[in-house]
């Protein structure tokens, strides 16, 4: 392989070609099921197919074969194969579908407003995951242009990803006899620590979550008249979470949403970290003089990928400031999120979380939850000689860097679930969510 002419080629067709597809994409909100239920009735997710497609058929790559698969009452999927020069399989992973617009986006910057700056380009989808299929492609049609051999390959899009991936077991069904038994699995929907080398996802945290609600009266009273006499509905929502994190810490206190890390886990935590440092905090836009919740980046590694954490991403039944009155409210909602570590069972903690909200109500309460999702995490197998050779190799060729391993902190289902379906195969999980990539407001 030459490097420097592979190197020019993929950087040019990137930006002659894909740059101005990803601008496109970006404009278009096809927002994923779970944040946009009427998905089909607008027409943002066939809209970015069709976008894909279209370019796809532009690159006359040899022999490639594409098929948009629709199952009835499911999002679409991209389907591609291209026959190779041996019997090894390699597939190859993306999705298409966008998070929602979220809040706190950096001035001149929004979700649906691509914007260059420099080498990065801003706007919902760019980096999860809309350069997936660019890059497959790309990098398949440069081996192709040097005559290089590769195995044949299959790409999978989805459209459901941000909603947990509830339509991808029913097309990886549908489409198990075309692909077979993969060799190689490579995902492109994961992170990086920073731009300067190849970094590796040896883990991914599970998902659970629900809508919690404390409900105290009827209706809404005068807290002069009240207060004193009737609890307050967050001052009980205080109590509960603290029935599962010790707010002065983060930690969560119950052993169903805790396991103990392997020992190999904390070795390439602390060689990730040596090759961060500050890095690994430094780069969120903290407010001013706020400081991360420690200041150990090994620790701060494993609390992300391997650690439950709780965050709440949303309430309902508080006034706008501008509109707050004297009023003794009758209920308070919010909206749970919990990571969990990689190997811990994401339907039994979602059963636990709710036991331990909806136990013993204080003040005997109307105390709800509801979960609405549980995705358990993955840890990748054993990496095999040849793919650490590999991926080692890369790394050096192109970045003259070593490769870094670190587990992630987000959540891919469709990695459970390939592991579950094919565990003879080696996975490679990587991706461009890095610095300045990883928060909302410039994803």
């Amino acid at each position: 392989m030459d490097i420097k002419k592979i190197r020019d080629f993929c950087e040019q067709r990137w930006d002659e070609s894909v740059i101005p597809e990803l601008i496109e994409y970006i404009k278009i909100p096809n927002k994923s099921p779970m944040f946009d239920p009427d998905w089909e009735t607008h027409g943002y997710m066939d809209r970015v197919v069709d976008q894909f497609t279209a370019w796809i058929e532009r690159q006359a790559i040899p022999n490639l074969k594409l098929e948009v698969v629709r199952l009835p009452e499911r999002t679409p999927l991209i389907f591609m194969e291209i026959p190779g020069d041996s019997e090894n399989t390699v597939l190859l992973y993306g999705h298409l579908d966008k998070q929602p617009e979220m809040s706190g986006w950096r001035d001149g910057l929004g979700p649906w407003q691509p914007v260059l700056d420099g080498d990065k380009l801003y706007g919902r989808g760019g980096a999860d995951d809309g350069y997936a299929i660019f890059s497959s492609l790309l990098a398949i049609a440069a081996l192709k242009e040097q005559g290089i051999p590769h195995g044949r390959c299959f790409i999978i899009i989805e459209a459901c990803e941000e909603s947990g991936s509830p339509d991808l077991p029913f097309y990886m069904d549908a489409l198990s006899d075309r692909i077979g038994e993969p060799d190689l699995v490579i995902c492109l929907d994961s992170g990086c620590g920073n731009y300067e080398q190849l970094w590796c996802t040896t883990s991914l945290r599970g998902l659970i979550g629900g809508e919690l609600t404390v409900e105290i009266l009827h209706e809404g009273v005068h807290s002069g008249d009240s207060s004193g006499i009737v609890p307050c509905s967050f001052r009980i929502l205080r109590q509960l979470l603290d029935r599962i994190e010790d707010a002065s810490t983060g930690l969560i206190k119950d052993s169903a949403f805790n396991v103990d890390i392997p020992a190999k886990r904390i070795e390439q935590a602390r060689n990730a970290a040596a090759m961060m440092g500050e890095e690994i905090f430094r780069r969120f836009p903290f407010k001013e003089q706020t400081q991360a919740v420690q200041n150990d980046p090994a620790e701060l590694i494993l609390n992300r990928s391997w650690r439950p954490a709780l965050t709440v991403i949303g309430a309902d039944g508080l006034p706008d400031i501008q509109s707050a009155g004297n009023v003794m409210r009758p209920k308070t909602s919010i909206k749970l999120s919990m990571r969990l570590p990689p190997n811990c069972n994401a339907k039994i903690a979602s059963a636990r979380l709710k036991e331990l909200l909806e136990e013993n109500p204080p003040y005997q309460a109307n105390i709800t939850f509801t979960p609405d999702w549980a995705a358990s995490g993955w840890m990748a197998p054993e990496i095999e000689p040849w793919l650490e050779e590999a991926i080692d190799k890369a790394s050096m060729s192109f970045f003259d860097k070593p490769a870094v391993h670190m587990g992630e902190g987000w959540s891919i289902p469709f990695m459970g679930m390939l592991g579950e379906k094919f565990p003879d195969a080696q996975f490679l999980i990587t991706g461009v969510l890095g610095p300045r990539f990883q928060c909302p407001w410039t994803q």
